[in-house]
């Protein structure tokens, strides 16, 4: 998904969805944007993947008999 920073209020961003909605995101998800800057948001299957893994590892080493 890509979205439009239109403006910055307080700790938010304020971008443009591409539906024509505005929607507030953390400004310290894009330190470094600017006012009309394009970000992409995106899901991550492969880290999303290794993060459950390494959880179940350390729940499985936790749980040991």
């Amino acid at each position: 998904m890509k979205v439009i920073i239109d403006r910055f209020e307080g700790d938010y961003a304020i971008v443009e969805l591409d539906v024509g909605k505005f929607v507030h995101l953390p400004k310290v998800l894009v330190p470094d944007a600017k006012e009309g800057d394009v970000v992409e948001i995106c899901v991550n299957s492969d880290e999303t993947k290794k993060r459950k893994e390494h959880i179940t590892q350390l729940m499985d080493n936790l749980f040991l008999d």
